[in-house]
């Protein structure tokens, strides 16, 4: 029976990447890579002449029953362009398809920026939560961030540069100003690796453009967390009400965080539109 490997590949650095690694992609039939410009520059550096054929977000149904029916007489190996595939990645489709196929599949570890941040966070690695990436839009990302509120584990997402100062206040707006770390260019030249409160990461990246590829980890929810004051509160529903969330909305998101049950914060949302209502 032909076999599925999912190798790893580096993250940046090109020599974290194992004997195991170098030697499949050497010896499979195929690799099916997500762009084999990326993954070519790879093989070249450790002169490896396997044959590859393209597979990415884009492709089609026809793509995976190609490469399935390719497992009935060789052995294939997938890769994404940094990391290990199938994690937050289209790979996991292929993967899918060849399990349904009955085919074997073999995992190769190796880098993945998750880890990686995780463990150099100096936050607790023991119980974590990967997010992925969060949705692009804001109303849906802070719906995701609500939903993992009050979890007490550690949490780890990806995120794109353009995207992160937005982020960051949602998480202090939704989360509120907890310990997290943001690291960026993980093996790469020019590695950062920052840790500090939320709201001081605000102030740290909302000036000047951010590049690069990002991984934030956020602590997870404190069980002492104190309840807020009504001043705290009604400060942050202010904030939610000013940018059009409906009372309802800004109660069941607030719950979360404050320590204030749903419906008394309901009520204050009520009796701020009353007052801005009276307002000359």
């Amino acid at each position: 029976m032909s076999i599925l490997y999912l190798v790893a590949t580096p993250i940046g650095n090109l020599e974290d990447i194992s004997l195991r690694a170098l030697r499949i992609l050497s010896e499979v039939d195929l690799i099916a890579a997500e762009d084999t410009r990326v993954t070519g520059r790879l093989l070249t550096h450790y002169d490896i002449t396997t044959r590859m054929i393209s597979y990415h977000e884009f492709s089609d149904q026809d793509r995976i029953n190609e490469l399935v029916e390719r497992l009935g007489s060789e052995d294939l190996a997938l890769v994404s362009d940094a990391g290990t595939p199938s994690l937050s990645d289209p790979g996991y489709r292929l993967v899918q398809a060849t399990i349904a196929a009955g085919h074997r599949i073999v995992p190769i570890p190796g880098a993945t920026a998750m880890i990686a941040a995780l463990a150099s966070s100096g936050l607790p690695t023991d119980r974590f939560l990967f997010l992925g990436f969060l949705p692009r839009q804001s109303r849906a990302r802070r719906t995701a961030l609500q939903a993992v509120a009050s979890l007490p584990y550690t949490l780890v997402l990806y995120e794109a540069p353009h995207r992160l100062n937005k982020l960051l206040a949602d998480i202090v707006s939704i989360l509120g100003d907890r310990q997290l770390c943001v690291a960026r260019e993980l093996t790469k030249i020019y590695e950062e690796t920052w840790r500090g409160s939320a709201k001081e990461a605000v102030s740290k990246y909302q000036q000047g453009r951010v590049r690069g590829e990002i991984t934030v980890v956020i602590a997870g929810a404190s069980p002492d967390e104190e309840k807020w004051t009504q001043a705290e509160l009604m400060s942050e529903l202010e904030t939610l009400l000013a940018r059009g969330e409906s009372s309802k909305a800004a109660a069941e998101s607030l719950a979360h965080l404050s320590g204030w049950k749903k419906r008394d914060i309901y009520r204050l949302a009520l009796q701020l539109k009353n007052d801005r209502g009276k307002e000359p």
